[in-house]
């Protein structure tokens, strides 16, 4: 409905009333246009508002028609999350009021058990959407989103427990064998060695870092030199080699001013050596593996001051969001307040949501199923914020914690489209590579950055050919480095195996490892770096310039912070030059 009819039905119901302004009708429109209300609408709401009292026009009547307003949809909103809540559970097996474990009335006498029990229920998985997600049909977001082919529904979708150990090594050894080609072209080798066969002279090896078996036997173990290994894959004979690192070794191809390499259970190398004996392999020098080219290489812009078509604003949330003291959730509705504040084009949430580990879940200290929770707290919420900001896209990524989630490994799945059933809602994998207006993204929910820190053995050498970092980029500082070694391993999680102590934090499917790949293919056909990175640590909050790839850790909604995006629109130069982001308390 356009401006002027609006206008003229506020003439006509408002216009003999008392206190009646030119003024009045123009707050009336900003109604109308906020919750897409007609101006009779409006006038309906100011009855109500307006029972019993004097008919005419005050300095609070603007005020009491939104209150009727916000209230008349809270109450929508609320009713359609009950009605959804009471479907989840009699899908799950049961009817509304029953449990669907036990037949039993589950939430006036029955309290729930810990998660993750032998009994609870398969569920489906999300149905195939294609190659990319669209934005709704309404035509009235502002962005253009679209999700990879790689993680649309159908490729996610699989019994995770089917594993076989001969499919796990197979996919071990493609990861080796796809960094041969990138490290040979890059380095000009012709070719790797076997680094168990005995050779005089110096000879390139490529393989996979492993503990000996003694060390990698033993919770909190870490990776050293005298435990380092290198496994080369089984078109090699797939033989375990003791590595020694010489006291003059030289690092090739490193970031200038900084010749050392981080290395860990899982990561891939390039060394060069020789094997003297067959008992060790001596290393002189390590190779860098090179890091992948950013999406767009142009001549370098700032961010534009008048923003074009193109541009967009962004806010970042990640779980948990509620504190482990209790389920009131109050982080997620300050979240939900700020984001009707802020007003972003697109809000990325990323779970837990109802996190299966918080102290009262596990021990079923709630009268609620996770469904019945994530209904009433998120479903609400979100349905209910769709009302005030129509044109809002908002973009869910799970976690292997979600209670409301079937698929608890990693790489996952989506969450179910029916839980929350809102037309400006998309699910989308964990992890997950998206492109909004032509920027692209990266974004997982695991705590590489911990994973890896917390395994990494880092071996100072002798600078030789080092890369010549981006003046803007974050070249030595430690956080920096830890967003490098995911590029430049091309992975959103490449320890391996996961650290005994944390690996209820991943469940790692390796068998569909290259789902974690962090990179993606560009026009061109050349694999490269997102524009952004998402990846959320219990480390400190930070932005990185890591090679144009802007890297974000916005910590935690439990933490009180959240990142903002701001995309300045297409230009030249590579995308990170017109990226604004802001790191926020809630």
């Amino acid at each position: 409905m356009d401006i002027e009819t609006r206008r003229s039905q506020l003439e006509e119901n408002f216009g003999s009333t008392p206190g009646y302004s030119s003024a009045f009708a123009d707050q009336c429109l900003k109604i109308c246009e906020t919750y897409d209300l007609s101006g009779e609408d409006v006038f309906f709401k100011w009855e109500a508002s307006n029972l019993n009292k004097d008919r005419i026009i005050t300095n609070d009547t603007i005020g009491n028609i939104e209150a009727v307003v916000k209230s008349d949809l809270a109450r929508i909103a609320k009713q359609k999350a009950q009605q959804h809540a009471r479907s989840v559970v009699a899908s799950r097996g049961g009817r509304p009021g029953m449990s669907p474990f036990l037949g039993t009335p589950s939430r006036s006498s029955t309290r729930i058990g810990a998660v993750g029990s032998p009994s609870t229920p398969r569920t489906p998985q999300p149905k195939a959407r294609g190659a990319a997600y669209s934005t709704p049909a309404a035509g009235r977001h502002k962005v253009h989103f679209e999700l990879s082919e790689a993680d649309s529904g159908k490729e996610r979708s699989y019994k995770y427990m089917h594993e076989k150990f001969t499919q796990r090594g197979l996919v071990l050894d493609n990861r080796i064998m796809e960094f041969s080609d990138l490290v040979m072209k890059h380095y000009h080798i012709t070719a790797f060695s076997e680094p168990h066969l005995t050779t005089d002279e110096d000879v390139y090896v490529l393989g996979r870092i492993v503990m000996d078996v003694e060390s990698s036997a033993s919770v909190g173990a870490k990776l050293n030199e005298a435990s380092l290994y290198l496994e080369a894959p089984r078109l090699m004979e797939a033989t375990r080699v003791r590595l020694r690192l010489e006291p003059n070794l030289r690092v090739r191809g490193a970031p200038r001013g900084r010749p050392n390499i981080g290395m860990f259970p899982g990561s891939i190398v390039a060394l060069k050596g020789r094997n003297g004996g067959g008992e060790y392999f001596s290393v002189n020098e390590i190779l860098s593996i090179p890091p992948p080219s950013p999406a767009t290489t142009q001549v370098d812009r700032q961010v534009k001051a008048e923003p074009s078509a193109d541009s967009f604003s962004m806010m970042v949330a990640c779980g948990p969001f509620s504190p482990d003291s209790d389920l009131e959730f109050k982080p997620w509705k300050t979240l939900m307040e700020r984001i009707r504040t802020s007003r972003p084009d697109v809000a990325l949430l990323v779970g837990p949501f109802v996190d299966s580990g918080h102290t009262s879940i596990k021990t079923g200290d709630v009268d609620e199923f996770p469904e019945e929770i994530f209904a009433r707290v998120f479903a609400q919420d979100l349905t209910d914020l769709h009302s005030y900001l129509p044109s809002t896209l908002v973009l869910l990524l799970p976690s292997v914690r979600d209670a409301v989630h079937s698929h608890v490994v990693y790489p996952q799945g989506a969450l179910r489209g029916h839980l929350v059933e809102s037309a400006n809602v998309r699910m989308i994998p964990n992890p997950a590579h998206f492109t909004i207006n032509g920027v692209t993204f990266g974004v997982s929910s695991v705590d590489s950055l911990f994973h890896v820190k917390k395994e990494e053995y880092t071996k100072s050498g002798i600078e030789i050919e080092p890369t010549t970092v981006p003046a803007e980029s974050s070249s030595t500082d430690v956080m920096s480095n830890l967003c490098r070694q995911l590029l430049s391993q091309r992975s959103f999680y490449p320890v391996f195996p996961t650290p005994m102590d944390v690996a209820h934090e991943v469940n790692l499917d390796v068998s569909h490892l290259s789902a974690a790949r962090i990179t993606t293919e560009s026009a061109s056909g050349e694999l490269v770096a997102p524009d952004v990175l998402v990846v959320p640590s219990r480390y400190k909050q930070f932005v990185k310039n890591v090679d144009h790839t802007m890297a974000i850790n916005p910590s935690f909604a439990t933490k009180g912070m959240v990142a903002s995006v701001f995309y300045g629109g297409a230009g030249d130069g590579p995308t990170s030059s017109r990226l604004k982001i802001e790191l926020e308390k809630l």
